[in-house]
């Protein structure tokens, strides 16, 4: 997820796009860029960390004049660490282009250039399409024609502007899979990939769909789609600036729940190979012969990612046939482990900066080979480790982590894939069948959140409670400890999640009357009426029961409980975690019924970068 912005008018377009990038720094932070055409030529400036280390080099450059037209870049890094060179914008020749995305088959394509003469001055798959459109326009193609061929040939998920710098009257942008809105002007037109970058100038929004080719001058706008001329409805925002930052949502937090299906996908893109018969990993480096000698894996990690690694544990087990322990990483780092090179470590992180989990890959890496799940590329977790599966859930602004913990456990399963592949334990038919099931996940998480009326029921009957018990058994039980943190977290209510068979060990002692016992069931794992049985008991001493299945109609389960709310059915290990999103849901809106602060919990800090 990176923020772009393109103005093309009569006004200076330097401010307006800097301008546009900070309402959008919260999609990428680590770098960005702005190219300005202005006294008749193509100037690029650009700048490591956030927005205003590249607004402190502007202040020192003299300009030639004003730029009518002009392009700017926030990144956040999915290819290529985070430095200059990696920033956007990317040039080639004539062509200045950035991107938000990622180019699922940069390899073959980079290949392809560099056998032609190409010279690559960055890490990134967005310098592969600036290459692409400049050897376009060189073999002598219209601008359009050039632009079209470009985009015929990129796979995966990309939003491209793209200026030429002996056409200096239109921008050149193209769609699919990531967002982009062009904004309606009076004799200036703009583009960008949220609202919030064009509201200050105009309500008028035009958003593109999957597949549109766009060339914005700046009293025109010329909307293609697989060569046909579309039109595409003007639509009138009538959101407030902070309300169109939020993505129109009233909290991050809910946006980063809606943004769920999209985070899986980015996950998934570039890893499914040979009609998904193939997992990949590009960063992984290590050597088959060292992968085949290893006999125990330990999953360490912090907070909602150990649960992605309890989740990550019943894969591995699963597929690879490794046994697999999880640790606490601020524990782990301070016990006498007993590690060896045949033990692969495992760290998973959203930022890649907490400390203890960064503390623990340190000592884990002196005796074993190590390996990290991690959202943001060269951080200081990634950089440490041998090898990196990245989750491509972009920035997360909330504190309470959502999607980077679906993309978590994603990656975890890819991860799991991966190594019974390379192990030999699934043949390319089990790969493909566990490729179809993931490749499910988008759709089922955006079936749950079409419709949350009773999630939101749900709440209101029991956000005055001052305890919750969280339920699971197998495979359920991690999701059950994810779902009470969330609560713990934005509502300061006390939760609890337990395995479900363990209630009549010493949990049942809580239950009086109301309390509300959140409890997740599934019919893939042979639990589902040993998980009833438990049920019965907690309901005859008064609880509140409010299931969670992918079971539909199930008769007994809606007798004992208050409230039933199913999900899609996917598989044994995949289904738990659309479950996760009603328990999203609850925890947010028990969290908004409460008065707190949903994005901002006291106490509490997105990164822990310190003991």
């Amino acid at each position: 997820m990176c923020g772009i912005v393109g103005y093309i008018g009569s006004r200076d377009a330097q401010p307006i796009v800097i301008d546009g990038l900070q309402k959008l720094e919260y999609r990428g932070y680590d770098s960005a860029g702005v190219a300005m055409f202005e006294g008749g030529a193509m100037r690029v400036t650009r700048a490591k960390g956030k927005l205003i280390a590249l607004q402190e080099q502007l202040t020192k450059i003299s300009r030639s004049g004003e730029a009518h037209v002009g392009l700017g870049h926030t990144r956040w890094a999915t290819h290529g660490r985070p430095s200059e060179e990696n920033a956007h914008p990317h040039t080639a020749g004539r062509v200045s282009l950035i991107h938000n995305g990622i180019v699922e088959n940069y390899v073959e394509l980079r290949e392809e250039l560099t056998k032609e003469g190409a010279v690559f001055t960055s890490e990134t798959d967005t310098e592969i399409a600036a290459h692409l459109f400049n050897r376009e326009l060189a073999s002598g193609k219209e601008p359009l024609d050039a632009f079209r061929c470009t985009c015929n040939r990129l796979r995966g998920s990309f939003a491209i502007l793209a200026l030429d710098a002996e056409d200096p009257h239109h921008i050149f942008v193209a769609k699919t899979a990531t967002p982009i809105v062009i904004g309606l002007g009076e004799g200036e037109n703009f583009v960008a990939s949220d609202i919030p970058a064009v509201l200050p100038h105009t309500r008028r929004v035009i958003i593109l769909e999957d597949g549109d080719i766009a060339v914005v001058s700046k009293t025109e706008v010329h909307i293609e789609n697989k060569g046909e001329v579309v039109t595409r409805q003007v639509q009138h925002v009538t959101w407030d600036p902070v309300t169109a930052q939020k993505g129109g949502f009233k909290h991050f937090m809910l946006k980063e729940i809606h943004e769920q299906g999209l985070a899986v996908s980015d996950t998934l893109l570039g890893k499914l190979e040979h009609n998904m018969s193939r997992i990949a990993i590009p960063e992984w480096s290590i050597k088959r012969d060292q992968l085949n000698a290893i006999n125990r894996i330990v999953l360490v990690a912090c907070g909602t990612a150990y649960y992605a690694c309890l989740e990550t544990k019943f894969f591995i087990e699963s597929f690879a046939r490794i046994p697999c322990e999880v640790d606490f990483a601020s524990e782990f780092r301070y016990r006498q482990v007993i590690l060896d090179e045949r033990t692969l470590v495992i760290a998973i992180s959203q930022s890649g900066e907490t400390a203890d989990t960064v503390a623990a890959i340190d000592k884990a890496a002196t005796m074993s080979p190590t390996l990290a799940i991690c959202n943001v590329l060269g951080s200081t977790l990634t950089r440490k480790v041998a090898s990196t599966l990245y989750t491509h859930a972009g920035p997360e602004i909330s504190v309470a982590s959502t999607k980077a913990f679906s993309t978590q456990v994603v990656a975890g399963y890819l991860l799991a894939l991966f190594l019974a592949q390379e192990r030999g334990t699934f043949g390319e038919n089990e790969i493909q069948e566990h490729a179809k099931l993931l490749m499910k996940i988008p759709a089922a998480i955006d079936e749950v959140l079409r419709d949350t009326s009773l999630v939101e029921e749900v709440a209101k009957a029991t956000y005055r409670s001052k305890d919750y018990l969280f339920l699971g058994r197998g495979v359920c039980h991690p999701i059950a400890l994810e779902g009470a943190l969330k609560l713990k977290e934005i509502s300061y209510i006390h939760a609890e999640g337990y395995p479900a068979g363990e209630i009549k060990h010493g949990p049942i002692a809580l239950v009086d009357e109301g309390l509300p016992i959140v409890v997740l069931l599934q019919k893939h794992d042979g639990l589902f009426e040993k998980t009833l049985s438990n049920l019965r008991e907690v309901e005859s001493r008064g609880a509140q029961i409010i299931a969670i299945t992918d079971m539909v109609g199930a008769t007994e389960l809606k007798k004992l409980a208050r409230f039933t709310i199913e999900v899609p059915s996917i598989s044994g290990l995949l289904s738990p975690l659309i479950m996760t999103v009603p328990l999203q849901l609850l925890a947010y809106h028990v969290a908004v019924l409460n008065g707190t602060d949903v994005d901002l919990p006291r106490n509490l800090a997105k990164s822990v970068t310190v003991e």
